[in-house]
């Protein structure tokens, strides 16, 4: 179960997310759908189309199934996701 603790360690695909803070100010308030994450990339489903977001320089907001949001920094979720997954991670 995917939690505020455990979730640099899940699969981001599915979650709704909103771009909270960005270097490239164009792409503050993006929200939708993860649909694909790559390296350095979240591809966002939104009203418009399929948004590309780079990771490095962005603070992301997700939703868990649960209801509740966390914050994420894009620097931590730059390697490929199935890395990320089976990485530990230090407290």
């Amino acid at each position: 179960m995917i939690t505020l603790h455990n979730i640099l360690r899940h699969e981001l695909t599915g979650l709704d997310v909103r771009v909270e803070q960005a270097q490239n100010r164009n792409l503050n308030g993006i929200s939708g759908l993860v649909v694909l994450e790559t390296r350095n990339m979240v591809f966002i489903r939104t009203g418009t189309g399929v948004k590309k977001v780079a990771k490095k320089g962005v603070v992301f907001r997700f939703t868990l199934p649960s209801g509740k949001r966390v914050d994420v920094t894009g620097t931590v979720l730059v390697m490929a996701p199935e890395k990320r997954i089976n990485m530990r991670i230090k407290r």
